[in-house]
């Protein structure tokens, strides 16, 4: 066993471990989120970032997503010695009172409530930095908050996240559903009007894409699309870890060597039958991998949990 690993194992057997609520300023309340693992200020701390639209602190989502993968992750880290803080978004559950409308947002918000929770787990705890991990599009909030070089920050983890502009990526979504055919040439007339930086009459696009497009998530969308992920990991002079399944239907082992090839330095982990849930999948069939998603009682993907730990306790801060 490596010394970093022995002298988390200590941790971990020494440490009270807590699982409490914890808070950080927001712009107009608090942001609301979960700690869970050992407290000490020599013990290392995570803060997830959540993925796109309506995805709780558990990695939970109203449109069927049960999998609750954050909460998974944190309690698989905690027995590992690694303490976490998982979050609610600002304007949504826990985390409502922080703006008055959720939709009116964008990434570069997030990372300012990101910077937000480092400094509020640092004044909490002792902790001399913390980790960032993002999950999804919590990636391309954890990669624009490490090309900020803020204050505290340990280093910089990706999972499942996109090394392509957003834009990108959604098109190349459209594109691979063969059933999405009546749709595509207004989802691509949305997506280039947004990527150009305009934004479009939802009413004028094909159904059921003003669901997808409404006119009021579309300033966020643009914000989005700005960012390009490579430029953005190139930036970060901390240590970055990328960690992709091979099985995610959403984002692509491509986009991983992507951010690779833009930040040689960092490390790659690309895990066999993985999926977007962070769930082990058996085969290639589209809806058992789609079925894990509403599965919390399936465990979270080993080899999630060995990556980051490893990463981790591997990079002492700097």
């Amino acid at each position: 066993m490596a010394l970093s690993a022995l002298f988390a194992a200590m941790l971990a057997a020494t440490a009270p471990m807590i699982d409490r609520d914890i808070a950080a300023p927001g712009p107009q309340g608090a942001l609301k989120g979960s700690w869970t693992g050992p407290e000490g200020a020599k013990v290392p701390v995570l803060l997830i970032i959540p993925g796109s639209g309506p995805t709780d602190r558990d990695g939970n989502n109203p449109k069927g997503i049960k999998a609750a993968p954050y909460r998974l992750l944190a309690e698989a880290l905690a027995a590992r010695g690694i303490a976490s803080v998982r979050i609610d978004k600002r304007g949504m559950f826990a985390s409502a009172g922080a703006v008055p409308d959720a939709n009116r947002v964008t990434i570069d918000d997030y990372a300012t409530d990101t910077r937000a929770w480092i400094a509020a787990i640092r004044a909490r705890t002792g902790a001399r930095c913390v980790w960032v991990l993002g999950h999804s599009e919590g990636g391309l909030v954890a990669l624009t908050t490490g090309a900020a070089k803020p204050e505290g920050l340990c280093g910089v983890i990706t999972v499942a996240a996109p090394g392509r502009p957003l834009a990108e990526v959604m098109k190349a979504q459209f594109h691979a559903n063969p059933a999405n055919a009546p749709l595509l040439p207004d989802a691509d007339r949305a997506i280039d009007a947004m990527a150009a930086g305009r934004t479009i009459e939802a009413a004028t696009l094909t159904p059921p894409l003003p669901m997808i497009f409404p006119d009021i998530v579309q300033p966020f969308l643009i914000n989005a699309f700005a960012k390009n992920p490579a430029t953005l990991i190139a930036a970060i002079t901390k240590p970055v870890l990328i960690v992709q399944g091979e099985a995610d239907l959403q984002v692509t082992v491509e986009d991983a060597r992507l951010l690779k090839a833009a930040q040689p330095a960092a490390t790659l982990v690309l895990l066999p039958r993985v999926n977007h849930a962070l769930k082990t999948v058996e085969g290639d069939s589209r809806g058992a991998n789609l079925a894990t998603y509403a599965d919390p009682n399936l465990p979270i993907a080993p080899g999630v949990v060995a990556a980051v730990a490893a990463f981790v306790t591997g990079h002492p801060p700097r």
